[in-house]
Formats: C-alpha cells, sequence, structure tokens
C-alpha cells in the first residue's frame, strides 16, 4: 500500500481565529483510517481543509502527488476526494436520487445508462435509497440520510471518501449496517478516512488512526497498537492508565 494523502505544517481556521497548528500525517492507499479526539479538537476543520471549504494558511497538502491546498473544492471532488460532512447536509426538499444524482454533477462524460448503473450500484450498497428513491430526504430517519450522504459520496466515483462524525445520533442497528457497508467498499479498494465519536468502533474497523488534540495531531500509527494503548484508553474511553 502506498502513501496517497500527505498533509505537511498545515495551519487553518476561520478568520483570525486559528484552529489546526501544523497538522503532520499521512493516509495510505487502500485503508480505513480513523480520526479520533475530544469534541473542538480540530476534527471537522481539518476534514473541510482537505476537501477545500477552507482554505489554508500554511502548509501543504499533496494528493497523489499533486499540491491541492490551494484548489477549490469541486476542483478537489474532481481529483477523486469526496467528503460526506457532519450533519448530512442533504437538499431536504428534493428526492432521495436526486440528492444522489447531485454526487455526479461534475461526472458529464457519463451517459444516461451509466448514470443508471452507478446508481444501481448504491442501491445495492444501500437497499433502503431504493425504497425511499422518490420521497423527499428530510422525510427520512437520520440512519437514512446518512445512508443517502455517503451514497451523494460515492455518485462521485471517489479514491477517497472522507466521513464526518459517521454515528452521530444514529441507533446501534444502523452503525453496524453503515460499518459494514463501508469496510465492504473498503475490501473493494476505496480508501476511507472517518471521523467517529465512538473510538473503540474507530479503532477496530479502521487499519491506521490519527489522534487529534487541541488542533494537533498527537498521536498516529496502526489502529490495534492505538487501542491496546493504556494512555489512549484512558484518555478516550475512561480506563485507568
Amino acid at each position: 500500500m502506498t502513501e496517497f494523502l500527505k498533509v505537511s505544517s498545515l495551519r487553518a481556521g476561520y478568520g483570525e481565529i486559528n484552529v489546526l497548528w501544523g497538522v503532520d500525517f499521512t493516509i495510505k492507499k487502500g485503508e480505513i483510517t480513523a480520526l479520533i479526539g475530544s469534541n473542538g479538537a480540530g476534527k471537522s476543520t481539518l476534514m473541510r481543509t482537505l476537501s477545500g471549504l477552507i482554505a489554508p494558511t500554511e502548509g501543504e497538502i499533496l494528493f497523489e502527488g499533486a499540491s491541492i491546498g490551494k484548489e477549490p473544492p469541486a476542483q478537489i471532488l474532481a481529483r477523486g476526494i469526496a467528503h460526506v460532512p457532519e450533519g448530512r447536509r442533504l437538499f431536504g426538499a428534493m428526492s432521495v436520487e436526486e440528492n444522489l444524482m447531485m454526487g455526479a454533477y461534475l461526472r458529464t462524460q457519463l451517459s444516461r445508462a451509466e448514470l443508471a448503473r452507478e446508481l444501481e450500484r448504491v442501491y445495492q450498497i444501500f437497499p433502503k435509497l431504493y425504497e425511499r428513491r422518490r420521497q423527499a430526504a428530510s422525510t427520512m430517519s437520520g440512519g437514512e440520510q446518512q445512508m443517502c450522504a455517503i451514497g451523494r459520496g460515492l455518485m462521485s466515483a471517489p479514491t477517497l471518501l472522507m466521513i464526518d462524525e459517521l454515528s452521530l445520533g444514529l441507533a446501534p442497528v444502523l452503525i453496524e449496517h453503515l460499518i459494514g457497508s463501508l469496510i465492504k467498499l473498503n475490501e473493494e479498494g476505496l480508501s476511507i478516512f472517518v471521523v467517529e465519536q465512538d473510538v473503540v468502533t474507530a479503532l477496530e474497523v479502521s487499519q491506521a488512526s490519527l489522534v487529534m488534540d487541541q488542533g494537533r495531531i498527537v498521536r498516529q500509527g496502526a489502529s490495534k497498537d492505538l487501542l491496546a494503548d493504556p494512555s489512549i484508553r484512558a484518555a478516550y474511553l475512561g480506563e485507568l492508565a
């Protein structure tokens, strides 16, 4: 597996408020990488910066060897980085299928038949979306909306799928279904970068993990090693070190 996302000395924030302070990490192609940390650590800001929604003030982001730190979101999406934001951010009045189609808006070269095949693939991954395809996205449950948001990301044909707060507010059975789907997608070759509030789940389903604290990456390594680390278990699982 080769390194295909490399972040060096990254700083970013909102106006005069800096949130990321010299962030350094790498993600390898073909892996699920988890990002864990307490609320307010800067996880969502990092994902927004990687997808171009926030412009870095310093540092470099390399994706497959190309510098993307100054590129707009549409260009970053076209390169293969899809961002499923915290809170889903669906178009509530639009149908489920219309939301999914929005994910393919840059893929203008596809024929109707090819788009139909892409939709069919998403429906195979999330059969519930096929059942709900004609109804407004706002009328679905939180879990169904998360499926739709992930499906919309998949419609862009990403090589790196970033998901911010995968399981926030969802029932355990839905979380299990979503994680199973992501594992299958990863087995098919999709690289995934996920923020997950359930630290045990994040470390168990990923191959590599990053720990963020106060806008910095303070640990990174194999997830199995971090899961076994007493200091990590004490900080995030409430266990005694």
